[in-house]
């Protein structure tokens, strides 16, 4: 997993409530656990038409919004069934943070496990990156170490975040990462447990 530090990205606004998980990555994109390419499939039917054109009034179709690192979303972002495709999609597309006063326990949690930042702000905020998102100047800076979100204007915002996930943010560990970093152990553990019960490692 990429760790995540430090980003200075376009924001782009989305000041939609209850988006769910079909609506970040519709079902005919799950056919696949290769998370490269699901791209494509994000926000589909807000992005596309019928003909599979691109609607322009969508925001992630708009020049000033293109190559957006960052989103600014409505409440209760991400809620709806639980599938990692959601932020294997965000991620795919060039979106590594997504902003809001608030996301849906499973996306929140599926999102550390994949490298997406969740960052809830209060509603005064998110409202005021929403704005300045919209203006001229829509580049903001995200910082987990310091745990701060800078507007274009140069306010700053801070974040709480849990400290172990913080960690394994910094220091991009998935689930597996987490583990692996306890090899040594393991391997102690193992050795002693095949001279103490070697019946246990019989094929």
């Amino acid at each position: 997993m990429k760790p995540f530090t430090h980003i200075d990205a376009k924001a782009a606004p989305l000041a939609l409530s209850n988006i769910d998980t079909d609506q970040i990555i519709p079902k005919q994109f799950l056919k696949t656990v290769d998370r490269i390419g699901l791209s494509k499939g994000l926000f589909y039917d807000f992005r596309f038409d019928e003909a599979g054109q691109e609607k322009p009034d969508f925001v992630l179709n708009q020049p000033a919004y293109k190559d957006a690192g960052v989103l600014i979303a409505g409440d209760n972002f991400g809620c709806g069934s639980s599938r990692e495709h959601a932020p294997w999609a965000l991620l795919d597309f060039g979106i590594s943070c997504v902003i809001s006063t608030s996301f849906a326990d499973i996306f929140y949690n599926n999102c550390f496990q994949n490298g997406l930042l969740p960052v809830v702000l209060p509603a005064e905020a998110v409202e005021d990156l929403m704005a300045q998102a919209r203006g001229g100047n829509h580049v903001i800076s995200v910082d987990l170490a310091a745990q701060t979100v800078t507007a274009p204007d140069g306010r700053v915002y801070g974040f709480e975040i849990d400290p172990s996930r913080k960690h394994k943010m910094l220091n991009g560990l998935d689930a597996i990462g987490e583990t692996l970093q306890k090899a040594p152990d393991i391997d102690v553990y193992e050795s002693a447990r095949a001279l103490d019960t070697p019946w246990l490692e019989r094929a």
